[in-house]
């Protein structure tokens, strides 16, 4: 097993969900095999307990990956710490050292192997819990190599309030006109799903200095072309 190898240029690849095309998402495996690699970036998922703590998960419910039928913010912290995880790429057999990472473990992971943290908040966050978030992320002393996603505008509006000068970018389906206009207002990069990006928006963004990250891309003609046309950062799970 390894990544598929693509000519990126000058376009920094993203590890989505760590490596998840050779390890469990989300999970610290993951998070390593990206760091061993040539990867720019290691990509996550947060969201937060019913008790008010970070977990390290993408689905809203643990069933996919634990076989537990639980809403994450309607569990605590310690129970699904306590559940362990599937290996999807050993036929679904569950392993003790794979289980749901915390903040911190995933901030340290980036930090050891010194690769930029692109952390997704899930869901709509309360302005209390970001601050918190980003405090957890200032005691590792980690904030400068973090880049917050998020498909709703207010948890970015709420990092930009908290760190004026944070990267943040703004995750979408689809970009126009008036979408440009509004992250040039609110110093805001783009996150936009890769079949949906044009080369003729790529010039647009550049024309008016917005970063182009582009989700979630596997193939390896698709990604060259991507880059040929010049983005800024290529989530993907398996290409290198």
């Amino acid at each position: 097993m390894n990544t598929i190898k693509a000519n990126l240029n000058k376009t920094r690849a993203i590890a989505h969900r760590g490596v998840s095309g050779l390890e469990t998402e989300n999970t610290l495996a993951a998070f390593i095999a990206a760091g061993n690699r040539s990867y720019f970036g290691i990509e996550t998922d947060l969201h937060v307990t019913i008790d008010g703590k970070f977990v390290i998960y993408h689905d809203d419910t643990l069933v996919r990956l634990t076989g537990v039928d639980k809403v994450i913010e309607q569990t605590t912290y310690e129970e699904i710490r306590a559940l362990p995880v599937k290996d999807v790429h050993d036929s679904g057999k569950f392993r003790t050292d794979l289980r749901v990472p915390n903040l911190k473990e995933y901030i340290r992971i980036c930090k050891k192997y010194e690769k930029v943290a692109v952390l997704e908040l899930k869901n709509a966050i309360d302005p209390k819990h970001i601050h918190k978030i980003i405090e957890e992320i200032r005691e590792e002393d980690y904030l400068e190599n973090v880049i917050f996603i998020s498909f709703f505008w207010e948890n970015l509006i709420a990092v930009k309030s908290i760190c004026p000068h944070q990267k943040v970018q703004f995750l979408t389906g689809e970009c126009d006109d008036a979408l440009i206009q509004k992250l040039v207002e609110n110093q805001m990069d783009l996150d936009i799903l890769y079949p949906n990006l044009t080369e003729d928006m790529v010039k647009k963004l550049k024309e008016n200095h917005v970063e182009i990250n582009v989700w979630t891309c596997d193939n390896k003609e698709d990604a060259e072309r991507l880059a040929n046309w010049g983005v800024d950062y290529l989530t993907t799970n398996i290409i290198e």
